[in-house]
């Protein structure tokens, strides 16, 4: 009896995976509709509002899908021109208060107060951070409640160490594999801002934590990088094998 009772748990900790099963691509790049559709349906909303960090002109971004479903929030990107389109695709939302885009570039020190301005001191149900080189150093930074969090993370990066890129105000993503932090690095940031690493999509591009008093039973234990990481799906192709972006020069990572 002891046997079946654990396997049953195990069965049932398979069943909680967001795995391939959950991936649909209404206008996300990787999937991450069909992720963030069954994160909600696990956990229900609140507000429904979200913030999105990088969207560039919003036609492949995260919360698009949400938009359009009735939820409201805030665009923010530094790319002025492709703001500018987004203002134009996007002009009914705007003009009807559901969307507001901000055209700033964020860093660590400006994040809360831009954040503020735009949603005020609200949390949300849903927060997406993808700026390429510095993603981990604004979510540090942001104080921002959210009751789910989409995040990029390294995926070549081993997914047992805490590793990530420094602060470099001037740098931008190069198109190598130096960029940002591995998912380690971002299970433990979570943990300080009590989120839970509950999954990844299946390209190895975003990671999913939900508040950890919201996870209970609904997704797969244990919530670390270990159990949920998904290697890149993305890049360089070598024998037959992805193997995400190609390495840059020498660089230095640091320690989380």
């Amino acid at each position: 009896m002891q046997s079946q009772r654990k396997e049953n748990h195990v069965l049932d900790q398979t069943s909680l995976k967001l795995d391939h099963r959950y991936y649909a691509s209404v206008y996300s790049q990787h999937g991450e509709d069909g992720y963030i559709a069954e994160i909600f349906r696990r956990i229900g909303t609140t507000n429904r509002r979200f913030v999105e960090i990088g969207v560039e002109q919003g036609l492949e971004c995260n919360t698009r899908f949400l938009l359009e479903c009735g939820w409201t929030g805030v665009w923010i990107d530094g790319n002025s021109e492709l703001l500018t389109r987004a203002k134009n695709t996007f002009g009914d939302f705007v003009a009807s208060g559901s969307l507001k885009i901000v055209d700033c570039f964020l860093t660590p020190d400006n994040v809360n107060n831009v954040v503020k301005s735009a949603i005020g001191d609200c949390s949300v149900d849903f927060l997406s951070i993808d700026t390429d080189q510095h993603t981990h150093h604004i979510w540090s930074a942001l104080h921002l409640p959210s009751r789910v969090a989409c995040l990029e993370y390294n995926s070549t990066l081993p997914m047992n160490v805490a590793i990530e890129v420094p602060y470099m105000a001037d740098a931008a993503w190069d198109g190598t594999n130096y960029f940002g932090a591995s998912l380690k690095s971002l299970e433990q940031k979570g943990l300080l801002k009590n989120m839970s690493l509950v999954g990844c999509e299946s390209m190895g591009v975003n990671a999913f934590f939900v508040d950890s008093q919201l996870v209970h039973d609904k997704f797969s234990y244990p919530y670390t990088a270990e159990n949920h990481f998904v290697p890149p799906g993305y890049g360089n192709y070598k024998d037959h094998r992805c193997v995400g972006w190609p390495p840059g020069p020498a660089k230095k990572w640091i320690a989380s």
